[in-house]
């Protein structure tokens, strides 16, 4: 084996990604973290034993030079990404790193759905107003009062729902861009509770659903931004109704939790299959995408409230029982006297 000018197994156990040796064509060394990738037994091991990736052995066989920034994907799992990279050592021997991507490539994925969706719930109303819009220049003459009206209505129907998905974006960017600053204001929640309450008033009554509150007597004040949480109680409550089963009342309530103070959101209606409770908080992600577009919801407002949870370094959790309802838990840090 080639004297490598090093303290070889030192060096590769202090590399975080994963790391091989190869001499003479075989893994002379490998960390911890390339034996979990590639397997135990890779000690001694031909290259074409340990690493199975075509484009790897490809670019391993045409030289160190080839081994810049190649890309793999599906090595340790058909989701993985990784970037390829070797260095020469003394004696002849290289040093083979698996720089893992995966997290940043689904970052990407995620920006490149992102776009994709806005664009789709955009696009839609817009084709809807640009329709309306044509037939009421085009025809104006020949459309009677009734059917004009209908056809305004449609307009201005669509029109509210891009402003809803504009708002909500708008709303999303900016907790994003303040996600770093937690948030210190020492913010009463009961007023804001009463205050959202208030404002669903209106969609309370008419899906004939009365609006519970339940909040512990001398609750402490949480350290909060104070329009974000009255925004996420917004959404919460809205949604409650939105799915709740019309008639069905929505409990809101808030009680200390040690450090925290609980805040829950609970309907009656008809609960969120378990496959689909981890992807519900996804932008635009919807179980029932007809029904939620027609009940006007955009498919942000979960979304949105998660990331104020996170802005506001707290915890969200959601249980839900099919054919029963669903109750949303907000965890958020009592503040700081």
């Amino acid at each position: 084996m080639a004297d490598f000018g090093l303290n070889s197994p030192a060096l590769l156990e202090g590399l975080s990604e994963a790391a091989i040796i190869l001499d003479g064509g075989r893994v002379a060394a490998a960390n911890a973290a390339a034996r979990e990738l590639l397997g135990d037994s890779t000690g001694g091991a031909a290259l074409h034993e340990v690493v199975s990736h075509p484009a790897a052995l490809a670019a391993l066989e045409s030289g160190p030079e080839a081994v810049e920034d190649v890309e793999l994907t599906g090595l340790g799992g058909s989701r993985r990404h990784w970037l390829m990279r070797s260095a020469v050592l003394p004696g002849g021997a290289w040093l083979i790193r698996f720089v893992d991507r995966s997290e940043a490539r689904a970052a990407e994925q995620m920006r490149v759905d992102f776009v994709a969706n806005a664009s789709h719930e955009l696009r839609t109303p817009l084709s809807t107003l640009i329709g309306y819009a044509e037939t009421l220049r085009e025809q104006a003459d020949e459309i009677d009062p009734p059917t004009r009206e209908r056809f305004l209505s449609v307009v201005h129907d669509e029109a509210q729902r891009m402003q809803r998905v504009v708002e909500d974006l708008i709303s999303l960017s900016r907790i994003e861009a303040e996600k770093f600053t937690a948030p210190t204001e020492a913010v009463d929640l009961e007023p804001l509770i009463e205050q959202a309450a208030g404002s669903a008033s209106r969609m309370a009554d008419e899906r004939s659903s009365a609006i519970i509150r339940r909040v512990e007597a001398k609750l402490p004040p949480i350290a909060a931004d104070r329009g974000q949480i009255l925004q996420l109680l917004d959404n919460l409550i809205a949604n409650a109704l939105r799915y709740g089963e019309p008639g069905t009342p929505v409990t809101v309530a808030a009680q200390a939790a040690g450090p925290m103070v609980h805040l829950s959101v609970a309907d009656q209606g008809e609960g969120i299959a378990p496959e689909h409770i981890a992807r519900v908080t996804e932008r635009f992600y919807r179980v029932d995408t007809s029904r939620s577009r027609s009940l006007g919801g955009t498919g942000l407002g979960l979304s949105i409230v998660k990331h104020i949870v996170e802005r506001h370094r707290g915890r969200l959790s959601i249980d839900s029982e099919v054919g029963v309802g669903t109750t949303i838990h907000v965890l958020v840090p009592v503040a700081v006297s």
